[in-house]
């Protein structure tokens, strides 16, 4: 059965992902990625998959003490930011697609983890890696790879992890995505993209 490659977000936003092994570097990529396009004027959302539980808030928070009485969702605002937390109480975890759908409006989603998510992807690679075994071998959706080393398989575009510009460049082009607008010089002068 062939799958369906997810190329946009119901939004119309482009999807790329980050993936490696366990120490791979995909945090540091997809920050200084989004530190980069950001600064480019591109409103980025990212998606994170994690494996194991995870704390959005202090279990002294009220909003703790909600979700810990029996609260199904939770949902936390400020003036700042706004986050809904939701306990599956063991149902499955939520489909890849559903998550993707429930982000608003971005001109680029980037994706870290989802190893078998339908998407493009960049493979991160370190020799400090849990794992060193390519993932690019078994997925013909991985479109470049970003490593600390040179890799003995050159068939995909390879970028130095350091490379942040020409990823970020690649990733524009391979998406066809055009930056709203210049870089203004102070950071207080540029122009809103909404």
């Amino acid at each position: 059965m062939e799958r369906t490659i997810i190329t946009h977000a119901p939004s119309g936003a482009p999807l790329i992902g980050i993936v490696g092994w366990k120490k791979s570097g995909k945090t540091t990529l997809t920050v200084r990625l989004v530190e980069e396009l950001t600064r480019r004027g591109l409103r980025i959302a990212t998606i994170k998959h994690a494996h194991h539980s995870f704390r959005i808030d202090d279990e002294e928070t009220d909003s703790a003490r909600h979700r810990r009485a029996g609260a199904g969702q939770v949902a936390i605002v400020s003036s700042q930011r706004w986050a809904i937390v939701t306990e599956l109480a063991g149902a499955s975890e939520p489909d890849f697609a559903d998550v993707v759908a429930a982000l608003g409006p971005a001109d680029l989603i980037i994706v870290e983890g989802y190893k078998s998510a339908p998407i493009r992807k960049i493979e991160a690679r370190r020799l400090g890696a849990f794992e060193r075994r390519p993932l690019a071998e078994g997925d013909p959706l991985i479109v470049a790879v970003a490593a600390d080393h040179d890799p003995t398989d050159r068939r995909l575009p390879w970028f130095s992890l350091d490379a942040i510009t020409e990823i970020a460049d690649f990733i524009l082009a391979t998406l066809a995505i055009a930056p709203p607008h210049a870089v203004a010089q102070d950071p207080a002068d540029a122009p809103l993209h909404r």
